[in-house]
């Protein structure tokens, strides 16, 4: 079988994929299907997929072969351009995400304080408070 030498079918790739953004844009500005729904009922799969990439071993083969390095490497290239932009992006999310959390702590009535190193009551107090939050959301 005849196949192309690896550094043109690399750089096709790129030029086509890079090309693709407004396809890519489109394709789900004008989709009908429920992607929320589809991930959403597609649990059970990625639960066995996890499972099995974890049991077999191939997660922390393939995370392993990949490395520290290309992790810095991929970071240094375009995380750091990038970051700023979607965090900046996420704020509304954000507020979003964190609302409930902040709202349990604002009407939260602490234990009063006690001598220094005996005051795990307080500390309870705030992490009970907030996994009841995060249980009913």
């Amino acid at each position: 079988m005849q196949v192309k030498d690896l550094a043109s079918s690399a750089q096709k790739w790129s030029t086509r994929a890079n090309g693709a953004s407004t396809d890519y844009g489109n394709g789900v500005k004008n989709t009908s299907a429920d992607q929320a729904g589809l991930a959403a009922a597609s649990a059970g799969v990625w639960a066995q997929a996890v499972a099995e990439a974890a049991a077999s071993g191939r997660f922390a083969k393939n995370v392993l072969s990949a490395g520290t390095a290309k992790w810095k490497a991929g970071v240094a290239a375009l995380g750091v351009s990038r970051y700023g932009t979607g965090v900046a992006g996420a704020s509304g999310k954000y507020s979003a995400g964190v609302q409930p959390y902040f709202s349990t702590l604002s009407g939260l009535s602490l234990p009063a304080r006690q001598v220094n190193g005996n005051n795990a009551a307080r500390s309870q107090a705030v992490v009970s408070a907030l996994m009841a939050t995060k249980a009913s959301l």
